[in-house]
């Protein structure tokens, strides 16, 4: 803490200008014996070391230095009790030296990287190679092609000579700053240094997730930091042995998924815990999903091994059905015995996170600006707008002008996950910043740029293009555009499947993944009996998956969850069927020209059995229409038990040719009598695409 008249004395400046610049950023000041803040500073020195202050110009900053070396008496007092209190406030003086210019994201002049644009001539790959197109000609006819000095080439063409010249071909639209989640970051490898890995636990509930998190901070935070975390940001980094590892902390498999559905991959390793006296468990298995489906290295963490209960052999047949092969059983998965509420077996965890992190070589470019992913956001009364990120690549600097979804904003406080103010954050790091104006949201890329004027472009660019993709909305993929997708180079094919029951199940599976066709690999990413869950929608829109229903119905809910997202779901009743309209789709011959239309549901609330009519289903029609002579669907559970027409449609003993929403009826189902209470009807109709 310092009086605003100490801080005016130690950076130059009138009191009168301090008073100013507090108004501006809202710090709630009125005379020169008011005490500021620690944040309070920050935010001060960081105007002042970006050269914003209203009587600030360019010619001080080149001063900066020789201002901080003559500080008053009383600066270095508090230099020197904060040897007591940390080493914030020296760190103070790192602000006010001119700034070490981090190198762009964007490429602009690398020697070692070519760029190729789109209609890239034998002539202009020469001109960027510095070499006569003669040469370029030569090299090219020695791969069995001809071509003139005015032919365009494509870029595996192009790579290939590239790369006989010692150079990376790049593509121009890899370096697009606007939508800088797919922009391809070009690193030398004496750049890229050591990062620690980001680790993310999974598991069924109650397996003891928490417990387990909550024993590692605590065993591991540094020396001094007993009590470990003063502020939560769903992330935090601990030291073991040297090392550093960060664990991200998801509310569940949803968020875990819904980040990979934004683009953020941001886990290096997953840890599924398991209940050594519970075994595999529901969410269990959608860990195991999840995880396969997000393709990073997994380890199994069998834990409360300390329980007389416990049944590690059982975990292990378990997991091995359900395709996590332990080491011990010649497969490539390593499980750990663990007791997260004693401790026993984290050393041997940790290691083996150590262990597998420096197998994968996790490495990343300190020396470039921030990009990395938003963990979670939220509004404080005091603080404004706090989010809390990871940082991927590059250094975070107090300062810096950065970019968050389509939010700009310049870093005006800088914290670690206990809660200590940071002068810069490299990679692996989970920090807590403020400076944005808006919350932006969870798994939203961000971007640190050279300044707040190229910052505002870009996210105002950005904003744009999110309106307009919300007016069209993206298709995760469908079946209609899978020979589209071959044709690009494609070689896998996600699917999620499910069916009504367990034979169903296993049938279509055998029969989806026997398919060949050019090569062309069917990935079954999940499957299983029941109804099709929200769960499944988002490891579809994660993973761009299409999701296969074998005579089970999704509810009017999942149906507009999947159309939000853009999932295809498909729904069959004949396994050939199945396997016909894939092979189709693959090949490019698939014609679909029907496109069901749901016309209402109606919930079954009672049931009136006669000789002659049969069973006539009471029924509340709770959405649409229901028609008579319309299909209909008798859905149980979210299974499909009958299939056929709505064979007559009565209201107060008078048949009727529709019921709307609202109100009662009594149904009878063509050739179907064994209806029963709860069931839903569904009716539909079949419209004619025309193409």
């Amino acid at each position: 803490m310092m009086s605003v008249s100490e801080y005016a004395s130690d950076v130059g400046l009138t009191l009168e200008e301090v008073l100013n610049q507090c108004h501006k950023l809202n710090i709630s000041v009125e005379s020169g014996d008011d005490q500021l803040s620690e944040d309070d500073i920050i935010m001060l020195d960081n105007e002042l070391a970006n050269g914003e202050m209203e009587d600030y110009n360019d010619s001080y900053e080149e001063e900066l230095e020789e201002i901080i070396d003559e500080v008053s008496p009383k600066k270095k007092k508090a230099v020197k009790s904060e040897e007591k209190n940390g080493d914030f406030k020296a760190k103070r003086k790192e602000m006010y030296k001119h700034r070490e210019k981090l190198k762009s994201n964007i490429i602009t002049s690398d020697e070692d990287v070519i760029l190729y644009t789109e209609g890239m001539t034998v002539a202009d790959l020469a001109a960027s190679l510095k070499t006569n197109p003669t040469e370029i000609i030569k090299k090219i006819m020695s791969l069995g092609m001809m071509v003139t000095i005015n032919a365009s080439l494509d870029f595996e063409t192009a790579e290939i000579i590239t790369s006989e010249y010692n150079k990376t071909l790049k593509n121009e639209k890899s370096q697009d700053e606007v939508n800088f989640e797919e922009l391809e970051i070009i690193d030398s490898d004496e750049e890229l240094e050591e990062r620690p890995p980001v680790v993310t636990i999974m598991g069924h509930v109650d397996h003891g997730k928490t417990t387990l998190l909550d024993t590692i901070r605590k065993t591991n935070v540094a020396s001094g930091e007993a009590g470990g975390i003063t502020q939560a940001i769903g992330a935090y980094q601990i030291d073991y042995k040297g090392k550093k590892i960060t664990f991200i902390d998801t509310p569940g498999h949803a968020a875990f998924t819904e980040m990979r559905a934004r683009g953020a991959s941001i886990t290096d390793i997953v840890i599924i815990i398991v209940a050594a006296d519970d075994g595999v468990m529901p969410q269990t298995k959608e860990a195991i999903d999840h995880a396969k489906a997000a393709g990073v290295p997994i380890i199994v963490a069998v834990n409360k091994i300390d329980k007389p209960a416990a049944n590690i052999e059982k975990v292990l047949t378990e997991m091995a059905a359900n395709g996590i092969q332990p080491e011990t059983w010649g497969g490539d998965v390593m499980f750990v015995n663990i007791s997260a509420l004693t401790g026993e077996g984290l050393d041997e965890l940790l290691e083996r996170i150590i262990l597998l992190s420096e197998i994968s070589e996790l490495k990343a470019n300190p020396h470039r600006y921030a990009s990395g992913t938003v963990i979670e956001s939220k509004l404080d009364k005091n603080s404004g707008t706090i989010v809390n990120i990871l940082i991927q690549n590059g250094t975070l600097r107090l300062g810096d002008a950065i970019v968050v979804g389509t939010v700009s904003g310049k870093i005006r406080t800088l914290k670690n996950d206990r809660g200590e103010n940071l002068v810069e954050a490299g990679p692996s790091m989970p920090v807590s910043i403020t400076g944005l104006s808006e919350i932006p949201s969870a798994g939203d890329k961000f971007m640190a740029f050279e300044s707040e004027k190229k910052a505002k472009k870009v996210a105002d660019q950005r904003k744009e293009i999110a309106k307009e993709r919300k007016k069209h909305p993206k298709n995760a993929v469908s079946l209609d555009e899978l020979f589209s997708r071959v044709k690009e180079g494609e070689k896998e094919i996600n699917i999620i499947l499910k069916a009504d029951v367990k034979g169903s199940e296993e049938a279509v599976k055998n029969s989806l993944q026997k398919l060949d066709v050019e090569g062309i690999k069917i990935n079954v990413i999940r499957s299983g009996i029941g109804s099709i869950s929200e769960s499944d929608i988002s490891l579809a829109d994660a993973s761009n998956a299409i999701i296969i229903g074998f005579n089970v119905r999704p509810d009017h809910k999942i149906s507009e969850i999947a159309k939000d997202k853009g999932v295809d779901i498909r729904l069959y009743d004949i396994i050939y069927k199945v396997v016909e309209e894939m092979e189709d789709a693959l090949k490019g011959r698939l014609e679909p020209t029907y496109e069901e239309k749901v016309l209402g549901t109606a919930e079954v609330r009672k049931l009136f059995k006669f000789s002659k009519v049969g069973t006539i289903a009471g029924s509340y029609v709770t959405s649409g229409v229901i028609k008579r002579s319309a299909k209909a669907r008798v859905i149980r559970d979210g299974i499909i038990v009958n299939d056929s027409l709505i064979s007559t449609l009565a209201r107060e003993k008078d048949q009727v040719k529709e019921v709307k929403q609202g109100l009662e009826c009594g149904i009878t189902i063509e050739n179907f009598n064994d209806i029963k209470e709860k069931d839903i009807i569904e009716a539909y109709e079949l419209i004619e695409i025309v193409k």
